[in-house]
């Protein structure tokens, strides 16, 4: 035979969903304002919307604009919401889900300080949801509750349904060990006054629709999510601070009597929902024992005081209640230990620490990395939102990053479609709360975007319903029916054999002592008669009973018979209700679609008009730019043609006057020139009229001033005792009646020739200074350089000062003079006094009369000439020809 072939257990299949889904349900709850702040930045518009205005100091966008914005809730809660309120409107529903087998999510999210554990904690007097959702489930399940550990939590997030025999025992070892320890009894019956006054709720609500046939079991658990861990707050373990694993010589730490708290681990059950491992399940019967055992795990819980809050909680905590509920048999006694029967719901109450700003907390150390932890799973859930968010609008398929933060992983079926989320917003209205109150703003805007599938309903046992009174009802019969005929014995509840027996004379003794005893037999038979006589009318009396029983039961059945038609009936009705409300839903979804498609294509065409409206704002201030620099250019243009023309009017004045100046200059010139020539042709004239045998003595020849050639030098010759010679100024065309600015550069050389310029009345200056410009209308600038033959060549730059508009001075400069410094050369020599002398005495008579002699000394007329007009004597005879 072959062996059989093993095959891999399938994985069980995930649980069908609904196809209808339901949006995130948010909600927006806003605190009372303190006495300490007097600026408020919220302010409520209607029951749903909310409006947050920019406090004083950033009320400038970037766009320069005042600019408020407006977020809507499905409900916003003011300042004067009672707790009752709140609970009605958000909690209720999810805690009859929780009694109808459906799972719930609720939590609370907001800055630090703006009453997230006040709403779901409450305070002394005034209960806040989490003792209300506890009364409201006992006060549902409370007749119906099942003894203690009929439900035992198995470690893969199952019920088990144990016997009675199993719970008796479970239940003996619980009382052995309370009696053990005989302190813990009057905490039983006393609750703490921490707590009394929170859980006292003078309104008691009652979930509809309970299951009258199953029986019902709470349990609670308490868990604390601290820098990405998970730990257990009902664990025995007292919480120690951990000891470092590691000392200041590197060696491990040897300590085993020091247990440190460890982290839980999450896992997936059989359903794929997330679960905690190993975490402590407690069950409970009342209200009392449920909120002291919160209240037990509340005071592990790592609070801490910060500068935003005096008891701020650098923990995410989450409190479970999980309900386990089962029908009974079909006689309605006992429980049905079937585990495809037992419903498993949980609803789960979590209260987020905050988010907050390091540097408004001014956190250190382990505070700093506290509310690090804090801040990146809060910005996971965020991101896993939006990424949800982003995957149902747009039909794209990302993967949304739930197991990057503990809590975003623990609670990821809720979003996967296994049961109801809410969410309440709380909001400080102070205004230094402003920018993170933005923040939680868009984050819950972006939430209640998200839909989440309805839970599927819990599956029908199939037995007939009403036994659990039916047979409560057969039993308090037979109860009565007892009592008439003679009621119980001893204040117990005889059965029917014993009451039988109870009725039935004594039988006598039948011990027969003599042969002729005749009294014992017939005594006996007597009594036997008797019995028998009874037995008969018990059998009569009895077969009446249960024709009368039987009587009952036919009526019954027939009344249940009419019952079950009408319910036939009235589920046909029903059948067609659905039907129509099917075809409903089914219109309200198309219509729903729809919707979303148009509000689709408002945003798109919204976004579309924010984009031209953005660009028209882009353009129009380029316009206006523009317009401002075109405004500048024609200005800067005008200014600039009123400067030129201020320019050209004085340039064409300057040179109209060296036009003057230049036509005066060669007038002279010419007419020099023609005086020159005139004078030459008188002389010539002259000396060919003159008759050649007239020969005049020759005159005495006396020196003249005109006559004598003086010897040019760089410097004045050293003569012992001569007398000092004068420097002799040369007077400067520009020395008029104005103010000079003369600015002689340092490193200028004085040239040390006899004429010089001088400027009367001028400022000499190194540098140029502002003080001296405003003194004076007139500038010159003394430049000296190498000339190509190595001389010192001078130069005077002049200029003319004149103000500008901004207030300043300015030189435009409008003519040049040079002045340089030659040495003679040898090819024209100067005739000294001394050698002129003899020379002239060696001249006869004849070389003065003649005409070549006469014309050997060369006149040349030159303006500045002492003789005339433009005439200069160098004294100096030509050259003859060979």
């Amino acid at each position: 035979m072959k062996a059989a072939r093993i095959q891999t257990p399938r994985r069980p299949l995930k649980k069908p969903s609904n196809n209808l889904k339901d949006p995130v349900g948010v909600y927006c709850r806003v605190r009372p304002l303190t006495v300490e702040d007097t600026e408020c930045c919220v302010e409520l518009i209607s029951n749903t919307t909310i409006q947050l205005h920019p406090p004083d100091g950033i009320r400038v966008n970037r766009n320069g604009e005042f600019k408020e914005m407006q977020y809507s809730f499905k409900e916003v809660f003011g300042a004067f919401t009672t707790q009752k309120e709140l609970f009605n409107v958000v909690a209720r529903p999810l805690v009859e889900d929780l009694i109808h087998g459906k799972n719930g999510l609720l939590f609370t999210y907001g800055v630090t300080g703006s009453g997230k554990t006040h709403t779901m904690t409450g305070s002394p007097g005034d209960g806040g949801l989490l003792p209300r959702c506890l009364d409201m489930i006992f006060c549902s399940i409370g007749p119906f509750q099942a003894k203690r550990y009929v439900f035992k939590p198995d470690d893969k997030n199952t019920m088990e349904v144990q016997g009675d025999v199993d719970a008796l025992l479970e239940r003996q070892k619980r009382d052995a060990q309370i009696s053990a320890t005989p302190k813990n009894l009057p905490s039983r019956h006393r609750m703490d006054p921490e707590f009394a006054d929170m859980i006292t709720v003078p309104e008691h609500c009652k979930a509809e629709g309970v299951d009258e046939d199953s029986v019902y079991s709470l349990f609670v658990s308490y868990i604390e999510i601290y820098n990405n861990y998970l730990y257990d707050l009902l664990e025995e373990i007292p919480p120690d601070p951990i000891k470092p694993k590691w000392n200041c010589n590197s060696t491990p730490v040897r300590n085993i009597d020091f247990i440190p708290p460890q982290s839980k681990i999450l896992r997936e059950d059989s359903n794929h929902n997330m679960y905690v491992a190993g975490c402590t399940e407690v069950e409970v019967k009342s209200t009392e024992e449920a909120f002291e055992v919160f209240w037990k795990g509340q005071k592990k819980r790592r609070i801490a005081n910060t500068t935003l809050n005096r008891e701020s909680s650098r923990s995410h905590s989450v409190f479970i209640i999980k309900l386990a509920q089962a029908p009974l048999d079909a006689d309605g006694d006992n429980v049905l230990q079937t585990k495809d029967q037992t419903i498993v719901s949980q609803l789960s109450l979590v209260d987020l620490a905050g988010s907050e700003r390091t540097n408004r907390t001014k956190a250190e150390g382990s505070r700093l990395r506290e509310a690090g932890n804090i801040n990146q799973s809060l910005m996971t859930l965020r991101t896993c939102i939006e990424v949800l968010r982003e995957n149902q609008i747009y039909g794209t398929n990302k993967m949304v990053p739930y197991r990057d933060s503990k809590l975003t992983h623990l609670f990821k079926n809720y979003f996967d479609g296994e049961g109801k989320v809410r969410m309440i917003v709380c909001v400080n209205p102070k205004a230094d709360d402003y920018e993170e109150t933005l923040l939680v703003m868009r984050f819950a805007e972006m939430t209640q975007e998200v839909e989440v599938a309805r839970p599927v309903d819990k599956p029908i046992c199939g037995l007939t319903p009403g036994r659990r009174y039916r047979n409560q009802a057969f039993k308090d019969e037979l109860t009565k029916k007892l009592e008439l005929r003679g009621g119980p014995i001893d204040g117990e509840d005889p059965s029917i054999a014993e009451a039988l027996l109870q009725s039935l004379t004594p039988l006598p003794s039948v011990e027969v002592t003599d042969a002729n005893d005749e009294q014992t037999l017939p005594r006996l038979i007597e009594c036997l008669e008797q019995r028998n006589k009874i037995r008969h009318l018990a059998a009569e009396e009895l077969k009446k009973t249960v024709n009368s029983i039987r009587g009952m039961l036919h009526d019954w059945d027939s009344k249940f018979t009419a019952k079950e038609n009408y319910i036939q009936d009235q589920q046909e009705k029903l059948l067609e209700k659905d039907r129509f409300i099917n075809g409903q839903k089914a219109e309200t979804e198309r219509l729903e679609k729809k919707i979303k498609t148009l509000e689709y294509k408002i945003e798109i065409l919204q976004k579309t008009a924010n984009i031209y409206e953005e660009d028209k704002r882009t353009l129009q201030h380029e316009l206006d730019e523009r317009d401002q620099k075109l405004h500048r250019e024609l200005s800067d243009k005008r200014r600039l043609e009123q400067r030129m023309q201020g320019v050209m009017t004085d340039t064409k004045m300057k040179w109209e006057k060296e036009c003057e100046r230049r036509v005066q200059a060669k007038q002279l010139e010419m007419q020099n020139k023609l005086w020159v020539k005139d004078e030459k042709l008188k002389q010539l004239k002259a000396i060919v009229t003159e008759t050649k045998t007239e020969k005049p003595e020759k005159p005495a020849r006396t020196p003249r001033a005109r006559d004598k050639v003086h010897v040019r030098s760089a410097s004045p010759p050293s003569v012992p005792n001569a007398p000092p010679v004068r420097l002799r100024h040369r007077r400067s065309r520009s020395a008029g009646g104005e103010r000079w600015v003369d600015h002689k550069p340092v490193g200028s050389v004085e040239t040390d020739t006899v004429l010089q310029p001088h400027i009367p009345n001028a400022i000499t200056v190194a540098v140029p200074n502002e003080k001296a410009l405003a003194k004076c209308d007139k500038y010159i600038l003394t430049h000296q350089e190498l000339a190509s033959d190595g001389e010192i060549e001078t130069k005077l730059i002049k200029g003319e000062v004149f103000k500008t508009r901004g207030g300043g001075q300015a030189v435009q400069f409008t003519d040049i003079e040079k002045l340089k410094q030659e040495t003679p050369t040898g090819t024209r020599k100067r005739r000294s006094s001394q050698s002129a002398a003899p020379q002239q005495e060696e001249t006869t008579e004849s070389e003065w009369t003649d005409v070549e002699t006469r014309c050997s000394v060369a006149v040349e007329m030159k303006a500045g000439s002492n003789l005339g007009p433009g005439y200069q004597h160098h004294a100096q005879p030509k050259r003859r020809k060979p």
